[in-house]
């Protein structure tokens, strides 16, 4: 991704990438960034002594999630350039049009296939959130509730991006791959919810007292 100015430019063009799912994996990278600053803030403080083993593998997992979502966002548009470059193929001839037609379908595939990553990466993200508001600097509880609802919304965001195409594969080879996404997009989304209403209830509590 370019900087963020850009990027935001580039969002609000005409062009339709990057598009929401790249906005899905920046979301989950945010969520993992806010779950690293939570780590650094605990990590090497006397009053966090007993948790700092666990911190420091915490901040493994999310920086490790965060450079996997950051890379996703432009993977998510590359994806979706794919199906454009695949519609512009020639359909002159019945050979043509089966060329195009299974090109389509395989970009349209991909373009399912990244954005079902991201769900899964935030799904992850989420759950670090949980040890983050949990265990880590209770002055940064707040963010680790701000990592987990961008975890929760980059997963929703992701599904949508999921469902539009896989509304568009029709081609009998891809029906597993559509029957496994389909199932996979509402468990996923069941547990950044189920995940983002445990931390939330953790980072309520610690704010109110």
């Amino acid at each position: 991704m370019a900087d963020l100015s850009g990027f935001l430019s580039e969002l609000a063009s005409e062009s339709p990438t990057p598009g929401g799912g790249s906005v899905a994996a920046l979301a989950g990278s945010l969520g993992a960034a806010l779950n690293s600053m939570v780590c650094n803030l605990t990590i090497g403080k006397k009053k966090y002594a007993e948790v700092e083993s666990e911190m420091e593998e915490l901040l493994g997992k999310a920086e490790s999630l965060r450079l996997e979502l950051a890379r996703l966002i432009d993977e998510d548009a590359a994806a979706f350039d794919k199906f454009m470059d695949a519609m512009k193929l020639p359909k002159e001839t019945d050979g043509d049009k089966a060329k195009r037609r299974d090109a389509m379908q395989s970009a349209l595939v991909d373009a399912a296939t990244v954005p079902l990553a991201v769900m899964e990466k935030c799904v992850e993200v989420a759950s670090l959130a949980r040890d983050a508001a949990a265990k880590g600097n209770r002055n940064a509880v707040s963010d680790a509730g701000v990592a987990v609802l961008m975890a929760r919304a980059g997963a929703h965001a992701a599904r949508l991006n999921v469902i539009i195409n896989l509304g568009s594969i029709s081609a009998p080879e891809h029906k597993a791959f559509v029957d496994m996404a389909s199932e996979a997009v509402q468990t996923l989304a069941a547990d950044a919810d189920s995940y983002a209403d445990e931390v939330m209830s953790v980072v309520e509590t610690k704010l109110a007292g």
